[in-house]
């Protein structure tokens, strides 16, 4: 095994403090309420367990978020072809000061480099980035972020609670 890039090394003070963590499980959130018709006080309380598994977890589980599993399956195939590429080919989709969402491949986390890469996209007012030779393709990584998204449009109804958290 070779060097470990230096971009890569975080300070002393910004490496994680390792210690053994007992848990009982990873929080479990349950959406459905969001797609029937439920009071303020319910969809309140669900802000709230997202708001406690982050501040105990800082993460959680989703279930019952209304996205079909094949629009997922067909998303997850997209992005794995997507980072299948070439960092050449990833490239070409590349963020930068004029286009604000894309390929990004240099982020940093407390002056180190991040070991990762990432494809930022809107789908309110989504900037169009070719990642696809097919100008109409059904299958693109953004129209299916976008359907990603289309069954992600209930949980809108408690984004203003969880902005406050």
């Amino acid at each position: 095994m070779g060097e470990v890039d230096a971009a890569f090394i975080q300070d002393l003070e910004h490496r994680p403090k390792l210690a053994v963590i007992e848990a009982e499980g990873i929080p479990l959130i349950d959406l459905s309420l969001l797609n029937s018709s439920v009071d303020d006080g319910a969809i309140k309380g669900l802000v709230s367990e997202i708001g406690d598994a982050c501040e105990k977890w800082g993460f959680f589980q989703v279930i019952n978020h209304g996205v079909p599993p094949e629009c997922r399956e067909k998303m997850e195939v997209a992005s794995r072809k997507f980072f299948e590429q070439s960092k050449e080919e990833k490239r070409t989709a590349r963020r930068d000061e004029v286009k604000p969402m894309g390929y990004y491949d240099t982020e940093h986390t407390k002056n180190a480099r991040d070991w990762k890469e990432e494809f930022d996209a809107a789908v309110e007012n989504p900037t169009v980035i070719s990642a696809s030779d097919e100008p109409d393709d059904k299958e693109s990584p953004l129209a299916l972020i976008c359907r990603y998204a289309e069954g992600l449009k209930p949980c809108s109804r408690c984004k203003g609670w969880l902005i406050e958290l």
